[in-house]
């Protein structure tokens, strides 16, 4: 068996990259993808490595050499790369496909080693890597029957996205026999070119081929398998990413800061959603009004506004929206930078981060699972010189919560002391009284002018993607200063329908609730058969960790993330931990959450 391998490519979209050097000349984690595909060729002990070559493809022999170990490697020319595609770089290449079985690459890939293990050791002889498509896969993609024959290939111009669930993405790697490269490939690639040029895909010519009654052509579906072609810079990117090992690719994943829908093979631990909500009807409703929310203004800032006093039951004098909390809290800082505040550690470090870290005065509780109480708050920051209070209720990562009657005292306390208490509710419809605890209510607001409510929509309503959040104050002049700071379209016109509909599923919303609460006492119970956890209990759709044994924080993300594809928060550099090791786990559903404890437990 050969390879042959197509490089000829001048890899305009990745710029700068490949002003001087090929496309596959371009490196992950300082090594190039020639050099890493060449690698995984020649522990296959093949007869010969065939490369086609063609824009600076001197600087290719010269990186490559004549072999690798005992693998001769050969080159092809594509003189006129320029003015071609890669089915004339095949084409260059036809009399060693009919001379031997081939496996067929493109030089823009990078993937696990297991993919060519698996197309090797497989016994059909005619195959097409694939990959069950995902929305950030582009390019050729097939339509297979049961019994994994390849029914048709689909370029890029017939994609129809209403039968996307139905098609596989072709990696770009393939398996050939000798006798249907002669007989069947070959062939139809001369007459293909012959008709219709030489600047088109070879994919065309299995495209045809597919399409005889008997193909000979079958895919080989791979899962978890990693795998990304890279035609430009977020493609490098992502493949960076995908491929870091351990501490690097949980470096890695943490300063993306979201966005993993581009790893559908990852579990995220990390970030905190509801798992139960939207519901189906909700996200069709969203769908059917895709077209005009897509190409309309959302509405101004007065009018979002109106919308969300609806929600959260407040005027709309008392609340601004934000585009996500986040937006709200950078404001808000901002207009508060010279107040000292009162934080207590660990926390969601959002808040200090904003702030002059002179103007802040912590407190940790001390004890082991970083709870406390309304009254160990006014004892520790009575006698502080502070001019407004952080409270997260429930706290974020130690799930700690605030009964009612302690934040009436708050309240009352912070008023007396002329304080500004600043209370974010983000993860309160996770307890099981939340509703009765929250300060989000006009005659609240309006009789406590020093009072602050922020609230994430993303976190209790499961649509991150949105980007919705809410403040909320009696203190009108400080609501109306904070709409001055922020654009008067900050939110899109989906999270303005999104507020405009959900009054309507209320009552769903609060069985999603109860749901969740009744999963999260499950998982807790499961968590805690892992050995080497102390699982804190949690008010909210996370569970602080700490681990007593084995791993430190860091290796234990790490192997997670190395062997399972699984990601979850590392806490152990978190300002307040002591030097301890912490983990946060997020809740997910249910079969999410036993994938992550089986995994636990075989480590």
């Amino acid at each position: 068996m050969q390879a042959i391998i197509l490089a000829a490519g001048m890899g305009k979209r990745l710029k700068e990259l490949t002003q001087n050097n090929t496309k596959c000349m371009i490196k992950v984690h300082h090594q190039t993808l020639i050099e890493r595909m060449l690698k995984q060729l020649e522990a296959l002990s093949l007869k010969r490595i065939i490369i086609v070559i063609g824009y600076k493809g001197n600087k290719v022999q010269d990186l490559v050499g004549d072999s690798i170990n005992s693998t001769p490697i050969l080159y092809i020319e594509n003189k006129i790369y320029d003015k071609t595609n890669n089915i004339y770089s095949l084409y260059l290449a036809k009399d060693f496909l009919m001379e031997d079985d081939t496996i067929l690459l493109e030089s823009d890939l990078i993937f696990e080693s297991s993919i060519l293990d698996k197309l090797i050791n497989h016994p059909y002889p005619n195959l097409a890597v694939v990959a069950k498509y995902q929305s950030w896969m582009d390019g050729t993609v097939v339509q297979l029957d049961e019994d994994n024959n390849i029914l048709n290939f689909i370029s890029k111009k017939a994609f129809q996205f209403n039968q996307k669930d139905a098609y596989y993405k072709t990696v770009n790697i393939y398996k050939f026999s000798k006798d249907f490269s002669k007989n069947k490939y070959i062939p139809f690639l001369e007459a293909y070119c012959k008709a219709l040029g030489n600047n088109e895909y070879y994919e065309q010519v299995l495209k045809v081929i597919s399409l005889l009654d008997k193909p000979d052509l079958k895919a080989l579906t791979i899962t978890s398998e990693k795998w990304y072609e890279i035609d430009d810079l977020q493609d490098l990117n992502n493949a960076e990413a995908l491929f870091a090992q351990g501490n690097q690719a949980l470096a890695m994943y943490g300063k993306r800061y979201g966005g993993y829908w581009r790893f559908p093979m990852l579990l995220d631990f990390c970030y905190l959603v509801n798992p139960y909500f939207p519901n189906t009807r909700l996200k069709e409703e969203l769908k059917a009004n895709f077209d005009n929310l897509l190409t309309e203004y959302p509405s101004g800032m007065q009018v979002n506004a109106q919308l969300a006093a609806r929600y959260a039951g407040t005027s709309s004098e008392q609340i601004i929206v934000g585009n996500g909390a986040a937006e709200l809290i950078n404001g808000y800082m901002h207009l508060s930078a010279e107040r000292i505040t009162g934080v207590i550690l660990p926390t969601f470090e959002e808040y200090p981060n904003r702030l002059d870290p002179k103007q802040i005065i912590y407190y940790t509780p001390d004890n082991a699972d970083f709870s406390y109480t309304g009254s160990d708050i006014i004892s520790f920051f009575d006698n502080k010189p502070i001019q407004q209070l952080l409270i997260i209720n429930p706290d974020n990562p130690s799930g700690n919560l605030l009964r009612k009657e302690e934040i009436e005292s708050l309240i009352e306390w912070s008023e007396r002391k002329c304080i500004r208490l600043i209370v974010d509710e983000s993860f309160l419809d996770f307890a099981r009284q939340g509703k009765t605890i929250s300060l989000l209510d006009k005659r609240i607001l309006d009789r406590h002018p020093l009072l602050i409510v922020i609230k994430s929509i993303s976190k209790s309503y499961g649509v991150p993607g949105l980007r919705l959040g809410f403040l909320a104050s009696g203190d009108k002049e400080l609501i109306q200063a904070l709409k001055k700071e922020i654009s008067i379209w900050n939110i899109n016109s989906f999270a303005e329908f999104y507020m405009q509909i959900f009054i309507k599923y209320i009552d769903d919303y609060e069985k999603a609730r109860l749901k969740f609460i009744e999963e999260r006492e499950r998982f807790l119970s499961r968590l805690r058969t892992v050995p080497f956890l102390r699982v804190i209990p949690s008010a909210a759709n996370y569970f602080l960790c700490e681990i007593t044994d084995t791993y430190t924080s860091e290796e234990l993300c790490g192997l997670l993330l190395s062997k399972n594809n699984i990601l979850v928060k590392d806490c152990g550099k978190k300002a307040g931990f002591g030097g301890k090791q912490y983990i946060r786990i997020a809740i997910r559903d249910r079969k999410d959450n036993d994938t992550l404890v089986d995994a636990l437990t075989l480590l």
